[in-house]
């Protein structure tokens, strides 16, 4: 019975390819047939794991419809915009765990990745994988730690065996809003982190946001009803630190293509995948504000990418917020 992994980008290359060198036997599902060959015949994803090859037990496939009912889980790793396109054939041809592996909120019903799986499959058989986990790194195999999330502990338990002898440190999880909340707010403060450096504003200032911005994370999550402690792990403040630094971070980049000048379009073609802050920030706020819960570093991010603010004027705005207690 093979793993399933629905999305042929680079995590969802990254993570199969991991699950197959671990000695699993996986198939990876493209969005076209053309693309599915392309792959298997090169036995790599050259557009986006240029030089990584595939194990032997991973096998890519466009037939999601016949893999499905055979699958001993099922990893959807496709963008957050595209899950729902994929969730209705999950739902009526798998029967087992599915895992998201996509972080986002819906921009219209401000649901959270968790709260799009339970709509199609019900609580008892998602979870979330979620942390600091670039898809370049776990396909080379490098040591990668991150969370597993279910409602269900047992459920997280047993599906985290999917990953025994792969390069992954697996930690459980049963708080499904905190990992949610995390993994897609930290997208948003990555852009803001991308364009202090891109406006060379220092070290300090990054610090400063992923700090603040953990705390904003946090604020949200918990009203939302996941715990503060989840937030100082992986999915919080892990996730967060390797996205506002790391050189392979789509969030950061865009952040410093924003404040060099360049027009956001223009920023986005050039990084050529998609940019999930991009599509959270707005949510964000809107879920923030039904709470009653400021998020300031969010609203400075949504006010670049909108045109109404600079990037510069943005960090001067934060700057001269009021004094108040930490």
């Amino acid at each position: 019975m093979p793993v399933c992994v629905i999305g042929a980008g680079s995590w969802g290359t990254a993570l199969a390819t991991a699950l197959a060198r671990g000695g699993r036997d996986v198939r990876l599902v493209a969005h076209t047939a053309e693309k599915a060959a392309a792959m298997q015949q090169a036995r790599e994803n050259a557009r986006y794991l240029p030089g990584i090859g595939f194990p032997e037990g991973l096998q890519v496939t466009a037939d999601a419809a016949a893999v499905l009912p055979r699958a001993r889980a099922v990893i959807v790793a496709t963008p957050s915009a595209a899950a729902e396109a994929v969730l209705p054939l999950v739902a009526e041809r798998a029967h087992a765990p599915v895992i998201g592996a996509f972080k986002g909120l819906h921009p219209v019903t401000l649901e959270r990745s968790d709260e799009v799986l339970c709509r199609y499959l019900g609580r008892e058989r998602v979870a979330l994988l979620s942390g600091p986990s670039f898809a370049e790194e776990v396909a080379r195999g490098m040591p990668t730690g991150v969370t597993l999330a279910a409602y269900d502990l047992e459920l997280a338990h047993h599906v985290a065996t999917l990953f025994d002898g792969t390069n992954f440190r697996i930690y459980t999880s049963s708080d499904m809003v905190g990992v949610a909340i995390g993994g897609a707010l930290k997208n948003v403060i990555a852009i803001a982190a991308g364009s202090a450096e891109g406006l060379h504003l220092g070290h300090n200032s990054v610090a400063a946001l992923i700090t603040r911005g953990i705390v904003e994370i946090s604020r949200l999550a918990v009203v939302c009803g996941g715990a503060e402690e989840t937030l100082r792990g992986l999915s919080g403040l892990g996730d967060l630190v390797l996205t506002c630094t790391g050189a392979l971070s789509r969030n950061r980049r865009l952040g410093m293509a924003l404040a060099r000048g360049k027009p956001l379009d223009q920023a986005l073609q050039e990084i050529g995948q998609v940019v999930e802050g991009v599509r959270t920030a707005a949510a964000a706020l809107r879920l923030a504000a039904k709470h009653g819960v400021e998020l300031p570093i969010t609203e400075a991010v949504q006010a670049v990418l909108t045109g109404n603010m600079r990037p510069d004027e943005a960090a001067f705005e934060l700057m001269a917020r009021p004094i108040k207690d930490e």
